[in-house]
């Protein structure tokens, strides 16, 4: 397991491989201003706290045998943070304050999900991540969470992070790693609305907002709404359990071969 200490955690043998999802934006660099693939630092030394070795997957076109193909060298993934899904997905227009969506990327997240569940690959969903998850196995967002809690206690905007508690439901594969609760670094305006059929609903906020589900067909597959990358002394334990996961995903796929 990891330690909240700032340097990743020496394991035994290989590390875990973990692939994380990336945004694809228009970015500057020097003389350069070009769309780029690009993942905050916070969530791979998350990873490398762990204890595993972070791999970051950009958008691209892919199919099956492309998702299959990168899904081979990984012991696990996550889908991170970013904007929000297209309302489309799950039969709605979108709500004005809603991004632009990013169709590239729900449609590579999709994949590379569809093709986890089915091989059993650890997972953890990250914010959008979670949203991800949830509008693509039938079930939909709450599109703009002040107009139906009244509050914005989840999106301070300006790129500050809230904190917020949530309380897990014992029994799931969250209370496990969390125990009873954990205060959470919020930076989301959506939520889960309808549970998707195979999810089971593993923490909620004091207001009952969904905070985090559990994957029912998989040993490990826990999405959460906040964001753990950026609560390394709590959160760490859901990267660790990832990471300890993927290492037992890896020696069972040695042990089949």
């Amino acid at each position: 397991m990891a330690s909240n200490d700032s340097e990743p955690t020496p394991v035994v043998g290989r590390r875990p491989v973990i692939g994380l999802t990336t945004y694809l934006e228009q970015t500057q660099c020097g003389v350069w201003d070009v769309p780029a693939a690009f993942l905050p630092k916070v969530y791979f030394d998350a990873v490398a706290r762990g204890g595993g070795l972070a791999v970051l997957i950009p958008p691209q076109q892919l199919d099956a045998a492309g998702a299959d193909a990168i899904l081979d060298g990984l012991d696990g993934l996550i889908l991170t943070g970013g904007k929000d899904v297209d309302a489309r997905r799950y039969g709605q227009e979108p709500h004005p304050t809603n991004d632009a969506p990013r169709l590239d990327r729900d449609a590579l997240e999709d994949l590379l999900l569809a093709r986890a569940i089915a091989r059993d690959i650890p997972f953890l969903g990250i914010c959008r991540g979670m949203q991800v998850l949830n509008t693509a196995l039938g079930g939909s967002l709450i599109q703009h969470l002040p107009d139906a809690i009244g509050s914005t206690r989840y999106n301070a905007g300006g790129g500050v992070f809230s904190p917020n508690p949530a309380v897990t439901v014992p029994g799931t594969k969250a209370a496990a790693l969390l125990g009873d609760g954990v205060t959470v670094q919020s930076y989301h305006h959506q939520a889960l609305d309808e549970v998707a059929p195979g999810l089971t609903v593993s923490a909620r906020g004091d207001d009952g907002v969904v905070q985090a589900v559990d994957v029912d067909a998989m040993t490990f597959g826990v999405a959460v709404q906040w964001h753990p990358e950026e609560s390394a002394a709590e959160d760490a334990r859901l990267f660790a359990g990832l990471v300890d996961a993927a290492a037992e995903y890896r020696q069972n796929r040695k042990a089949r071969a």
